[in-house]
């Protein structure tokens, strides 16, 4: 597609359009084209915001189909929402709420959820409450807290994100992101990255804590401790205004890489002109087989290739 214009999903009183899009793979897909069209993400459904969902997806009444976001760029024109509004989902279809398995990305999203919120409230009402309001994903509050308190408390963002990262990707995954990839999301990195430092904390050594508490954190290097890290990631969000899941998994598809990861994040592409790695291409890395290797080398370079497998031993 053409370049959009900045102000392609402003207002007529100059103020960003509002989208909210569960996390996925439309969200990374439709998120560049979103922000480049001087559009804002929201991370959680808010009063006022559009609601995307994809068709053919059980969606609430109101929400608009992601054809709007792509049909507005392809013409490079702001379109009225109404003829992109989607059927509601019958309630029939909505009946057994909570009953659904979780998805990867879901249980993700229930993770930054909380860490954002404040840990100390995933054992109270309000807070799932306030999710289930906000629309956060289709299962009811009681389902998530449940969800979260016995099976995710204790797996941290790095799992999650690293779960969503082995499902969401395909085969096309190499090829199409530097066309999915978020460019700029407004967030507080400070407030985000605090949680982040709590999953590594809870894991870590008195002295290693210590260290953690004593860490500069002007630039980005690559980690070697939990206290680097936490500077590493740190660095990563004030340096892309990403959220903390986003950069995890940039991270994971980039080999551990920091340099990497950073231009990835701030471009959608590697710097050397190699895809960036997907589930299935690790899938194909762990086979005894020559030709296979051989296919991962002429697609990633020999010294990728033995940086992937490095990067998965550690």
């Amino acid at each position: 597609m053409a370049d959009c214009s900045r102000s392609l999903f402003l207002c007529d009183n100059g103020s960003p359009m509002r989208f909210y899009v569960r996390p996925g793979r439309a969200k990374l897909r439709l998120a560049p084209l979103v922000l480049a069209g001087g559009g804002r993400l929201c991370r959680v459904q808010e009063p006022g915001a559009v609601l995307l969902a994809q068709p053919g997806e059980a969606a609430p009444g109101g929400a608009v189909s992601t054809d709007y976001v792509t049909e507005c760029v392809r013409r490079n024109e702001r379109l009225p929402l109404e003829p992109f509004r989607l059927p509601a989902a019958p309630a029939a279809a909505a009946a057994p709420r909570g009953r659904s398995a979780f998805s990867a990305a879901e249980d993700a999203a229930l993770v930054r959820a909380v860490r954002e919120r404040g840990e100390e409230r995933a054992r109270g009402r309000a807070l799932w409450q306030e999710l289930e309001r906000a629309g956060l994903m289709r299962h009811s509050w009681q389902a998530m807290r449940d969800r979260y308190l016995r099976h995710l408390q204790r797996k941290g963002l790095f799992e999650a994100a690293n779960r969503e990262f082995e499902t969401m990707e395909s085969r096309n995954d190499a090829s199409e992101i530097s066309g999915e990839l978020p460019t700029k999301e407004r967030i507080s990195p400070g407030e985000t990255a605090s949680g982040l430092k709590t999953v590594l904390q809870e894991s870590a050594g008195p002295d290693t804590r210590l260290q953690m508490e004593e860490q500069p954190t002007s630039t980005c290097s690559s980690p070697s401790t939990v206290a680097d890290a936490v500077k590493t990631m740190q660095c990563l969000m004030e340096k892309s205004s990403m959220d903390l899941l986003t950069i995890t998994q940039a991270f994971l598809k980039n080999s551990g890489d920091v340099e990497a990861t950073l231009h990835f994040l701030q471009t959608g592409r590697r710097q050397d002109g190699y895809p960036v790695w997907s589930r299935e291409d690790d899938l194909e890395l762990q086979k005894d087989d020559e030709s296979v290797r051989n296919k991962l080398i002429a697609k990633f370079g020999a010294e990728n290739v033995a940086k992937r497998i490095a990067f998965r031993k550690s």
